[in-house]
């Protein structure tokens, strides 16, 4: 089966770092010396237990405030499957670490404590990974220990999830009743939860099917005009960058955006030897058969499979810098390696947290998740992001500050 990539988002406390330690830990995933440090570290618990927490919270600021801050990746693999783990930050200030896990992510994992319920941060982290195009969702209920593995608790918070799940995009949602801390339901069924007829979280990850409805359609963008002009290689003029989606092969009749020309491509090198192939996730330098001006930016598709070409458009926009959105400033909008300035030309809506559903609005703050309209001082060439979101996406940046101040998304 395929890499599967998934994301957790919660709360504060309630247990992202825990469970993900428990993953590996009960599915031996970790070293036998990483352990050994990790014993080291886990001062406060009892019974000389294992922090488990602490296999994700590497930085020493998460450590001391016992809160995870940046977005911490790690990989494992079973016998079934292989996974790339993203554990979110649970605090509504470091929304910004969550959208940048989300945005790779094939599955959520929305942890519930069994205590609180569902809350306007469980909201705000379903949104985002709705609206980042993400299909499957895991609603693990946490810390069922806590409760006494209560069925009606656990139904109950079911519930209240699916009353609310009309306003959000995922075509399955799993619930699971779980125990992080304890390994109730992460690796193997507890005893514990007879009736839970489901399976625990990591045979479910192993098994559940993820179909992308993005097109595959070739997308490549200048990253290096390679260009040495000296005697062993006066003619060379090689175009490198990675390979968005699709393919290329050798002798594709293909167009350079923005010229509009068109040419076919002569050669294909990767890591120094000639290929005929070029696939997605590959980093290549490409050679074209016509002498063509291009320069790092520029967009180069197959004849037949062209983008969206506009110098207005709509985009989901969650905003990350503390100084709100203002609409008589100019941005620079980073679609990759090409840079535009921008201006935002109207807020079309907002998304209420609290009551899962857009309403109008006239400014942007921090962490707000809207859409909204920008036009652009060049045509830009982009595709949907559900579509095709290695194309779909790009960020806004303070032109005077050159702080990034928006995570976008293509409409």
């Amino acid at each position: 089966m395929n890499t599967l990539k998934f994301i957790t988002a919660g709360n504060v406390d309630d247990g992202k770092s825990t469970l993900i330690g428990r993953l590996l830990y009960d599915s031996n995933s970790i070293h036998t010396d990483q352990l050994g440090v990790l014993q080291k570290q886990s001062k406060n618990v009892k019974n000389g237990e294992i922090d488990l927490s602490l296999i994700t919270d590497g930085l020493r600021a998460e450590r001391e405030q016992g809160i995870t801050i940046d977005v911490a990746y790690k990989y494992f693999s079973t016998h079934k499957r292989k996974f790339i783990i993203a554990d979110a930050p649970g605090h509504e200030q470091y929304t910004r670490n969550m959208i940048t896990g989300a945005s790779n992510s094939d599955v959520i994992i929305l942890l519930v404590d069994a205590r609180k319920g569902i809350t306007e941060q469980t909201k705000r982290h379903a949104s985002i990974g709705s609206l980042m195009g993400i299909k499957k969702a895991v609603v693990a209920i946490n810390k069922m220990d806590l409760v006494n593995f209560s069925e009606n608790i656990f139904e109950k918070i079911k519930q209240d999830f699916e009353e609310k799940k009309k306003q959000l995009h995922y075509d399955e949602i799993i619930y699971i009743p779980i125990s992080a801390l304890r390994g109730d339901n992460v690796v193997v069924k507890s005893e514990n939860m007879p009736w839970y007829e489901g399976k625990a979280l990591l045979p479910c990850l192993e098994e559940i099917e993820i179909s992308s409805n993005a097109k595959n359609q070739a997308r490549f963008q200048v990253q290096l005009v390679i260009r040495p002009k000296d005697d062993a290689y006066h003619n060379y003029r090689g175009y490198a960058g990675w390979v968005l989606s699709g393919s290329y092969q050798l002798g594709d009749s293909v167009k350079i955006l923005p010229a509009g020309i068109e040419t076919t491509i002569s050669k294909i090198e990767r890591h120094q030897k000639e290929v005929t192939q070029a696939q997605a996730g590959e980093n290549v330098i490409l050679y074209f058969s016509d002498n063509i001006d291009i320069s790092r930016g520029d967009t180069i598709v197959k004849t037949n499979q062209m983008p969206r070409e506009a110098n207005q458009f709509c985009v989901w926009l969650c905003w990350l810098d503390n100084t709100p959105l203002n609409l008589a400033k100019t941005y620079i909008l980073q679609h990759r390696f090409k840079s535009v300035r921008v201006k935002i030309q109207n807020i079309e809506q907002k998304w209420d947290i609290k009551e899962w559903q857009f309403r109008p609005a006239d400014e942007v703050r921090l962490n707000d998740i809207t859409q909204v309209t920008i036009r652009s001082n060049q045509t830009l060439f982009f595709d949907a992001f559900t579509e095709i979101p290695q194309n779909g996406c790009a960020i806004l940046i303070d032109e005077t500050t050159y702080n990034t101040v928006g995570a976008c998304m293509f409409l």
